[in-house]
């Protein structure tokens, strides 16, 4: 009893120092979360700093994920324009693209396709982010994910394309009609070795 009641003043002092050492990632994403821009910069001004891409410990979220989420396209540009990874993926295997589209976001989806963020990345489940544009049935978003260089024919685990998803869904005749339109990819023949 006597050794609870000595730990009782240690484990209360703990708690403010545990939150003094709060690591430098997780100041950062937090700064990304509340929009403090000064603290965001300051922390990437600092020499040597590479915690553009760092992560979340229990989402796998990055600054790009969260700023997606919400549709800022000045942080998005920011942190593209400082190295932020436009195809870093999150515990869900959730790309900044995918969380643009699920927030109907068109300008962000505009923006990570100028710097290189790959259309066609499945998450987990195999959904692409044109996939889950068909499946909002969105079209001004299907359009700008097929800018983006999405691709119809790409199956999620369920074998099923967004084209396929836009036929099946009666509701959705626009967009069932502009990927009838676009046409098929093609892909590089894949080869194994020769016996």
């Amino acid at each position: 009893m006597r050794l609870r009641l000595a730990l009782v003043p240690l484990l209360l002092l703990a708690a403010p120092a545990a939150a003094q050492q709060q690591s430098q990632s997780y100041k950062f994403l937090e700064a990304v979360r509340k929009a403090d821009g000064n603290t965001v910069i300051s922390i990437l001004d600092q020499p040597g700093q590479t915690i553009i891409n760092t992560r979340d410990i229990s989402t796998g979220e990055g600054a790009l994920h969260i700023v997606a989420k919400r549709g800022d396209t000045t942080y998005l540009n920011y942190l593209l324009s400082r190295g932020a990874d436009a195809n870093m993926r999150d515990a869900q295997g959730n790309t900044a693209m995918m969380l643009a589209v699920e927030g109907g976001h068109i300008d962000a989806i505009e923006i990570l396709a100028k710097k290189r963020a790959n259309a066609n990345l499945g998450n987990k489940m195999g959904e692409t982010p044109l996939l889950r544009a068909v499946q909002r049935r969105d079209l001004t978003l299907v359009r700008a994910v097929l800018a983006a260089g999405g691709d119809p024919d790409q199956t999620d685990y369920n074998g099923t394309t967004a084209r396929s998803y836009a036929t099946a869904d009666t509701r959705s005749g626009a967009i069932a009609k502009v990927l009838a339109e676009t046409p098929k990819k093609t892909r590089a023949a894949v080869s194994g070795p020769r016996l």
